[in-house]
């Protein structure tokens, strides 16, 4: 065939490749460069008195003879991938329909199947989280507790948080991330049954341990696998809609948990259960286990961690990052009753937070892979230190809705690149352990959060936030130093 597209001529495909075959079926002409003979073809039927004209430029007159073999091979290729041509011709003719499907698989395209199987079990899990957030009240409300028992029951309940996701991390290396997804929330749901039903002190206090420590333990299978499916320079935007899906699940499980409470908690538990499970049914029977899980269970140990000094480091500013991101659950509402402000006010700014990640994400996560991961880190820990530091400047509702809007971008870039990060430091055969010990640092911060936190505000609420944004800036420098190590470390992992 003669040249067509402007460019240099080419063979015509026999069998066009995935890459064609998506812009087939979004009649997406952009590539002139190497268009098939399929799409040729088709830019004939649909287009044919105006071939010459409207294209000018990028298609030139197509002959008879050319057009005869583009039909012999585009029925080739419409008879192996099962489609209609004409079913492709119904595309609108104006520019609407295209630049919307543009958006969304920019936003949205792209990954495989498996992974969505993933996200739609992340939605339903954290649409189904009930128990954590009503905790306290029923323990007070349904079991009698004092507040210093209820204390001392959530104290137990971040303990076992800190060693669930290093100890999965372990069973998703050993024995497979299924194993890991399905078994971790399995139990969990499990353990949310036995604290809902148990009527003693000692039994509440054990089962909470227990609660806590299989919580967490799907997490490092769950970004494990992400890491398995998604290429590196997609996994930001992935892990960014992992982020979009539990922010989204949790706010309709807020608004629906509270609706439910009035009736009694019991069905808060039984919700939060059945929903785990089913979390971990939709994985295990819709996410293929990966290749090489035996090969992994011979290579891989813990030790291979602590050996890793950009690992270490980068734990110790993410735990640094923690502290300051749990203050908005432990002492930000502390600080706003000082100021006057009522619950629902911390309520408002709340449901602010997660509505910013659910409209921020779609418009973000597909640029955050292009930013290099230093720089996003930076970006992300200043804006939460500024964000933190600014609250000591408030004392009105929109003043507090500000700062946390400000430092909710913070969270997005550092928790979608942190993720992402982790998955590019570790080895293959360590990506459970990774993302446990980097779990950790998120748990170890929850338990500390509101032990230091507590004590700062006793001295005076600017103390606590402007302590939190110089915390922010120190792991921001901290960051920037490791950048250089990092980015050696994903050019050698390129190269391999």
């Amino acid at each position: 065939m003669r040249e067509l597209c402007g460019g240099p001529s080419a063979a015509p495909r026999e069998k066009p490749s995935r890459t064609y075959r998506r812009e087939l079926h979004g009649v997406c002409f952009r590539t002139w460069q190497s268009c098939p003979p399929a799409l040729l073809y088709l830019l004939h039927l649909r287009w044919r008195p105006r071939v010459s004209t409207r294209f000018q430029g990028h298609v030139k007159s197509v002959s008879n003879a050319e057009l005869i073999v583009a039909r012999r091979h585009s029925t080739e290729y419409f008879k192996d991938a099962k489609i209609s041509p004409m079913s492709v011709l119904k595309t609108p003719r104006d520019g609407r329909s295209s630049r919307t499907s543009e958006i969304i698989r920019t936003r949205f395209g792209g990954f495989p199947k498996s992974f969505w199987i993933l996200w739609s079990g992340t939605l339903i899990n954290r649409f189904g989280t009930m128990v954590h957030p009503f905790l306290a009240l029923y323990l007070t409300a349904d079991r009698g507790l004092t507040a210093t028992e209820v204390g001392y029951v959530l104290a137990v309940l971040g303990v076992g948080g800190v060693f669930s996701q290093p100890l999965g991390g372990v069973i998703a290396d050993r024995w497979g991330r299924r194993v890991a997804l399905t078994g971790g929330t399995v139990s969990t749901g499990l353990a949310m049954l036995a604290l809902g039903y148990a009527q003693h002190t000692a039994a509440i206090v054990a089962l909470a341990f227990l609660l806590g420590l299989v919580t967490d333990l799907f997490r490092p299978a769950s970004q494990a696998i992400v890491a398995d499916l998604v290429p590196a320079e997609e996994r930001p935007r992935a892990f960014g809609l992992l982020l979009w899906a539990v922010n989204l699940g949790f706010s309709l499980s807020m608004a629906l948990g509270g609706a439910l409470a009035r009736d009694g908690f019991q069905i808060l538990f039984w919700i939060d259960a059945l929903t785990c499970a089913g979390f971990g049914a939709l994985v295990w029977f819709g996410v293929p286990e990966e290749e090489g899980r035996t090969a992994r269970k011979a290579e891989g140990r813990g030790a291979d961690i602590l050996r890793d000094r950009v690992m270490i480091a980068f734990i110790l500013i993410v735990l640094l990052c923690a502290f300051v991101f749990m203050q908005a659950l432990t002492t930000l509402p502390l600080a706003m009753r000082q100021d006057g402000l009522p619950t629902s006010s911390y309520g408002f700014v709340m449901a602010l937070n997660g509505l910013t990640i659910v409209v921020l994400q779609p418009l973000l996560g597909h640029r955050l892979g292009r930013l290099d991961r230093t720089h996003g880190l930076v970006l992300g820990m200043l804006l939460m230190g500024a964000g933190n530091a600014a609250t000591a400047w408030v004392s009105t509702t929109p003043g507090y809705a500000g700062a946390v809007v400000l430092w909710t971008v913070g969270e997005v870039l550092l928790t979608s690149i942190g993720a992402a990060l982790v998955a590019d430091l570790a080895p293959a055969h360590l990506r459970g352990r990774y993302n446990g010990w980097y779990g950790m640092a998120w748990g170890v911060g929850a338990f500390t959060a509101p032990l230091g936190g507590t004590r700062l505000l006793e001295i005076g609420a600017p103390v606590l936030w402007y302590a939190c944004g110089a915390l922010c800036a120190l792991a921001a420098a901290g960051q920037w130093m490791l950048g250089g190590a990092i980015r050696s470390r994903s050019a050698v992992h390129a190269e391999a």
